[in-house]
């Protein structure tokens, strides 16, 4: 009998909602199930990061080249970074046994979407702007002109969340990441 579970789990989030931290843990917690989509980008390494496992770092050349050759799933300009998944990437996962967890904008998924019916999005809703605005102020990482479009953008994403198959409220953390594996244990 084939099996009629989704492979392909996208989480998506306005930055600040916490998403990169629920999809650490969702992935410790189900190591066995998943793998995890790695995105290729144009933005600098910061020095903590691994080629390969935190991104595949491109240069704007070389992503330029992929976009021509139609070799990306999706792919956007964020923040004038250039952030994508590429088709090598999915179609080597999809061999493996495991689901793959994709760690998307809200377009990037919404397009992965269009690709791949199956797929299943996963938003991440921040309490309200209010809260949001606050953990970015606490990040102490943003220049008041990036706040601000980080602010607006989340707002935008916010409203697309509707066209996602879950909407899950990180109110608090560890409650979050109980929701989603909850849903990725239906999944998986």
């Amino acid at each position: 009998m084939l099996n009629k579970r989704p492979k392909l789990i996208v989480i998506s989030a306005p930055s600040g909602s916490g998403k990169t931290s629920v999809i650490k843990e969702i992935l410790h917690l189900n190591s066995d199930k998943l793998t995890f989509s790695v995105s290729a980008t144009t933005r600098k390494r910061r020095p903590d990061e691994t080629n390969g496992v935190d991104y595949y770092f491109l240069s704007e050349e070389q992503f330029k080249r992929k976009i021509d050759e139609n070799g990306f799933v999706e792919w956007e300009n964020i923040y004038g970074d250039l952030y994508g998944t590429t088709k090598n990437e999915v179609e080597r996962l999809l061999k493996q046994e495991k689901a793959v967890l994709f760690d998307l904008d809200v377009n990037g998924s919404l397009a992965l979407k269009k690709l791949y019916p199956e797929a299943v999005l996963i938003f991440i809703m921040p309490p309200s702007i209010d809260t949001l605005i606050e953990r970015l102020k606490n990040r102490n990482t943003e220049t008041p002109e990036s706040l601000s479009k980080r602010i607006e953008q989340a707002k935008i994403w916010m409203e697309k969340a509707k066209y996602f198959d879950y909407e899950v409220k990180n109110y608090d953390l560890a409650t979050a990441i109980s929701e989603v594996n909850k849903i990725i244990q239906k999944l998986i």
